[in-house]
C-alpha cells in the first residue's frame, strides 16, 4: 500500500512538474516574436523582440523589445520601439483609422498577472501627416509610466500624395 501511494505521488507530481514545464515553454513563444536575447548565464530575464504589422495601416511594421522575467509573476514595464514603413501606406487605409487625440490601442500584451499590459497605440498628427506609434505600460513602475515613441512620416507615400 505504501509503495502504491509513493508511485501514485511520484506520478502526479511528475506530471504536474511536465505540465509547468510544457506551460512555461509555451508562455515564451508568440507569433509575432523574431528574437529573443538571454541577458546572461545566472539570470532568467531575456530580451524579446517581436515584430507587428499595423491591422489597418498594413505599410507599417513596428519592433518592440521588451524584456520577459521567466519565473517572476511580473515582467519589468521598460520597452523600446521602432515603426518603419515596409509597403505601401494608401488614402483609403489612412481613412479607415482613428483619427482623435489619444489615436486607437492596436496591440496590447499582458506584462503580469497583476493586471499590467504593454500596450501599442497609433496616433496620427494631421499637420505633419505622421503615424506616431507609442508603445506604454499601464502600471506605474518606481513613479513612472513607462512608454516609447516612434514615428512614421507618410511623406512620399500615396497617402501622402493623395490625403485622405
Amino acid at each position: 500500500m505504501k509503495g502504491t501511494l509513493k508511485s501514485s505521488i511520484f506520478v502526479k507530481s511528475t506530471a504536474l512538474g511536465l505540465l509547468a514545464a510544457t506551460m512555461f515553454t509555451l508562455s515564451g513563444c508568440s507569433d509575432s516574436e523574431v528574437g529573443d536575447v538571454s541577458l546572461g548565464l545566472f539570470t532568467t530575464k531575456d530580451i524579446k523582440i517581436d515584430a507587428l504589422q499595423d491591422p489597418v495601416v498594413t505599410g507599417v511594421t513596428c519592433h518592440i523589445s521588451s524584456i520577459e522575467a521567466n519565473l517572476d509573476l511580473s515582467d519589468p514595464s521598460d520597452s523600446s520601439i521602432a515603426c518603419r514603413q515596409t509597403g505601401p501606406i494608401t488614402a483609403e487605409m489612412l481613412e479607415a483609422i482613428d483619427k482623435s487625440d489619444s489615436g486607437e490601442v492596436i496591440f496590447k500584451k499582458s506584462k503580469s498577472v497583476f493586471f499590467k499590459n504593454m500596450k501599442l497605440r497609433r496616433i496620427y498628427d494631421a499637420d505633419s501627416k505622421t503615424l506616431i506609434y507609442l508603445s506604454y505600460s499601464t502600471k506605474e513602475t518606481s513613479g513612472s509610466y513607462k512608454h516609447s515613441l516612434s514615428t512614421v512620416p507618410l511623406w512620399e507615400t500615396l497617402a501622402f500624395k493623395n490625403p485622405a
